[in-house]
C-alpha cells in the first residue's frame, strides 16, 4: 500500500521543495497549510487546512499518515508544536522528519532544542535535519538591500557561514521519510564550502555582472536600517542573534552528511546566485519566484 506523508509548512521556503522532492517517489503526500487557497494547482498531493494553533485541524491532517515533514514556523510557540507531536505519536504516525537547526543538541535557548527533545520522547521513529544557515534566507530576507543599495548589508563580521541550499535540505528530507536506514539518527547538514560575506558579495558580483560589496555593518548599524523600515524588534533581536553566531566563528563547520544522504555534492553558493539571478534583478518580485511563502 502507498504510504501518506504529511508536509507541514508546505509553501515555505523548505517545504514547498519537499513536496516537489516527495512528488518524485511512491507516496501520496497530504499539503498541510494555514490558507488552501495559496498553494498552486500545479502542486501535486491532497491540499488540506492545516494550522498548529488550531487543533481542530489535527484530525483530518493526521488521519492515515505514515510519516510527517516537521517544520516549525517561527511565529508558532514550541509548546503548540509539542502538542501536535504527542497527538502524531498517540494516533500511531511511524515516523517523523524535523528540520532542526544546526547546534541544536547543545543549545538549550532554541526552541529546536526543547522540540527535539519532545520528538525523542515519543514511540516515533525520528531523523533530526539539523540545518545550517539557508542560501534562500538572501533571497527571502536580504533581497531588497542587493537591489537597492548593491550589498549584501548583515553584522556577519569576518565570520564564515556553511551556506546551505533549501533544495538541497528537501531532498534529504525526502530520502530520510522514504528511506531505510535513518531511524532515531540526526544529521548536521550543511553546504560545502564556509564562506564570508565579503566572498559571498564577491560571487554576487561575478553572477549578476555588477559590483555588489559587503559593507560589514555593526549590529546597531544594522538593527537601525531595519527599525527604520519598521521592522518589529523581535525579528532583529532575531537576526542580531544568528549574526553573531556567524561574528564569533561558530558557523562555518562543514559536515559530510549532506553529500552522504544525496549521492552527490550538495549546491554551492555560486550556483544558487545563478539559478536565482533574475530574481535579484531590480524588476523582479520582491520575495523571489511566486512559489512560496515562508513557513
Amino acid at each position: 500500500m502507498t504510504e501518506s506523508i504529511l508536509v507541514t509548512g508546505a509553501t515555505g521556503t523548505v517545504g514547498q521543495h519537499v513536496v516537489v522532492a516527495l512528488s518524485d517517489r511512491d507516496v501520496t503526500i497530504k499539503i498541510g497549510v494555514r490558507d488552501p487557497e495559496t498553494v498552486s494547482e500545479e502542486i501535486t498531493g491532497e491540499v488540506i487546512k492545516f494550522d498548529f494553533t488550531k487543533p481542530e485541524t489535527w484530525g483530518r491532517a493526521l488521519t492515515a499518515v505514515d510519516g510527517i515533514f516537521l517544520v516549525r514556523p517561527p511565529v508558532v510557540a514550541k509548546s503548540k508544536i509539542g502538542s501536535f507531536v504527542e497527538a502524531a505519536d498517540r494516533v500511531g504516525v511511524d515516523r517523523i522528519a524535523y528540520l532542526s537547526a544546526i547546534g541544536a543538541e547543545k543549545n538549550v535557548l532554541v526552541p529546536h532544542h526543547w522540540i527535539e527533545k519532545r520528538i525523542m520522547a515519543t514511540d516515533m521513529e525520528y531523523t533530526l535535519l539539523r540545518a545550517s544557515f539557508f542560501m534562500q534566507n538572501l533571497l527571502k530576507v536580504h533581497r531588497r538591500d542587493i537591489v537597492e543599495h548593491g550589498e549584501i548589508f548583515v553584522p556577519a563580521g569576518n565570520g564564515k557561514t556553511s551556506f546551505v541550499d533549501a533544495r538541497d535540505i528537501a531532498e534529504t528530507a525526502a530520502i530520510v521519510l522514504t528511506e531505510s536506514g535513518h531511524a532515531n539518527r540526526a544529521y548536521d547538514l550543511t553546504g560545502p564550502e564556509a564562506l564570508d560575506y565579503g566572498a559571498v558579495a564577491t560571487i554576487f558580483s561575478d553572477v549578476l555582472d555588477q559590483r555588489i560589496t559587503y559593507p560589514n555593518p555593526s549590529l546597531l548599524t544594522f538593527g537601525r536600517r531595519m527599525r527604520r523600515r519598521r521592522k518589529p524588534l523581535g525579528f532583529i533581536a532575531l537576526m542580531c542573534g544568528i549574526y553573531t553566531i556567524a561574528r564569533l566563528g561558530l558557523a562555518a563547520r562543514v559536515t559530510d552528511d549532506s553529500r552522504t544522504l544525496l549521492g552527490r555534492q550538495p549546491r554551492r553558493m555560486r550556483a544558487f546566485v545563478e539559478d536565482h539571478a533574475d530574481d535579484f534583478r531590480e524588476d523582479s518580485p520582491p520575495n523571489g519566484p511566486p512559489t512560496g511563502n515562508e513557513a
